[in-house]
């Protein structure tokens, strides 16, 4: 596979993460999509292959309790996702999860997200 663009090189990084980087009905997945304007959040339990919670700057729910200085794109933002996130998923009974960068690299907004996860009781 020729890396010609940004986008091939982390759909490579992507699918390099996803061979070792699997979620369980104990330990699901947390994978992060982060475009310009927004931060996508899903957790995912591969076995099952189903969505037990998501989260995005782009729901209502979510982007009117955004603070005045957060927005999608920017790590304000990406804390809160991560907090909504969290909350979520210990309604759910989850605490403990997987990390899935999803090919972006570990800084900004994807940092922001993972440690406002944390913050807020996730265990990975």
């Amino acid at each position: 596979m020729r890396i010609k663009t940004r986008e091939d090189r982390r759909d490579r990084i992507k699918h390099r993460i996803r061979k070792r980087v699997t979620g369980t009905q104990v330990r699901p997945r947390l994978t992060v999509f982060r475009s310009v304007a927004h931060i996508y959040v899903q957790v995912i339990d591969d076995a099952s292959g189903q969505t037990i919670a998501a989260a995005s700057t782009v729901e209502p729910a979510v982007k009117g309790g955004l603070p005045a200085e957060a927005k999608g794109g920017n790590i304000a933002g990406a804390k809160a996702i991560g907090k909504a996130i969290a909350e979520r998923l210990l309604q759910k009974g989850v605490s403990r999860v997987v990390f899935d960068r999803n090919g972006f690299l570990y800084h900004g907004r994807v940092k922001a997200v993972a440690d406002a996860a944390r913050e807020a009781g996730l265990e990975f």
